[in-house]
C-alpha cells in the first residue's frame, strides 16, 4: 500500500466493534448520557464504552460535555467535524444491507 494511502489513518480511528455503532447512536439520537448509551448497547461493558468514547473525542469526533452536579452528568454529541462521517457511515450501512441481499441471492432465504 501507497503511504499516500490514508485508509489504514481513516481505519485506525473508525474500526473496532463498537466506534460505528457508538457513532450510529450518537448520529440517530443526537446528545446522549453515558447511561443512555449503555442501554442503547448492552452487549459493551461500562470500560469498554469509556475507552472508545475517549478514542473518538481525541479525534474530535465526539463532544464530552460534563455538568457540575451530583450525581455527575456528563452528556455525548456529534462534534462539527465528526459530522463529515455521516456519508461514509450511511455509505457502509446501505453496502452492508446490500452485502446481505447479495449473500442472499447466493445463498438462499435463512443462509444469511
Amino acid at each position: 500500500m501507497s503511504s499516500d494511502c490514508k485508509v489504514e489513518l481513516a481505519l485506525d480511528i473508525l474500526v473496532g466493534k463498537w466506534k460505528p455503532v457508538i457513532l450510529y447512536h450518537i448520529l440517530g439520537n443526537g446528545t446522549l448520557r453515558f447511561s443512555e448509551l449503555q442501554r442503547l448497547i448492552p452487549d459493551i461493558t461500562k470500560k469498554k464504552l469509556t475507552t472508545q468514547l475517549r478514542e473518538l473525542e481525541y479525534h474530535d469526533i465526539v463532544n464530552r460535555k460534563i455538568y457540575a452536579q451530583i450525581p455527575p452528568k456528563v452528556e455525548y454529541s456529534i462534534t462539527e467535524y465528526g459530522k463529515g462521517l455521516i456519508p461514509l457511515l450511511e455509505s457502509m450501512h446501505h453496502w452492508g444491507l446490500a452485502h446481505l441481499q447479495h449473500l442472499d441471492e447466493i445463498y438462499g432465504e435463512g443462509k444469511v
